[in-house]
């Protein structure tokens, strides 16, 4: 599955079920290959998803295509591909961490 269609399928996920992300209220921004760049804003229990810089962000994610959805899928160490360079963050590191908590309960 590619980028756009997976985070197309993990908003509608979370939103048919908001109890997961109660509480999450920022603007990520995932900087990907080829300068692609999506949103995805959290407020008040509703996700919405953009394919380009929309809202100011609250946390920058920089990582390839591929490590993005191996994160979505719960298959990708962001504590060790932070440390080894593969992910790169931008902004608040507790808030990406939120997300990493938040993902978890969408796999």
């Amino acid at each position: 599955m590619d980028v756009k269609s997976t985070f197309q399928e993990l908003q509608s996920r979370m939103n048919e079920n908001p109890e997961g992300i109660k509480g999450l209220n920022a603007v990520y921004q995932f900087n990907l290959n080829e300068d692609k760049i999506y949103q995805i804003s959290f407020h008040e229990g509703n996700v919405e998803m953009y394919e380009r810089e929309e809202k100011s962000p609250d946390c920058i994610l920089e990582l390839s295509d591929e490590n993005v959805l191996k994160m979505i899928e719960g298959n990708f160490n962001t504590t060790m591909a932070y440390m080894t360079g593969k992910l790169k963050v931008k902004g608040d590191l507790g808030l990406a961490l939120k997300l990493q908590s938040a993902l978890e309960k969408y796999q």
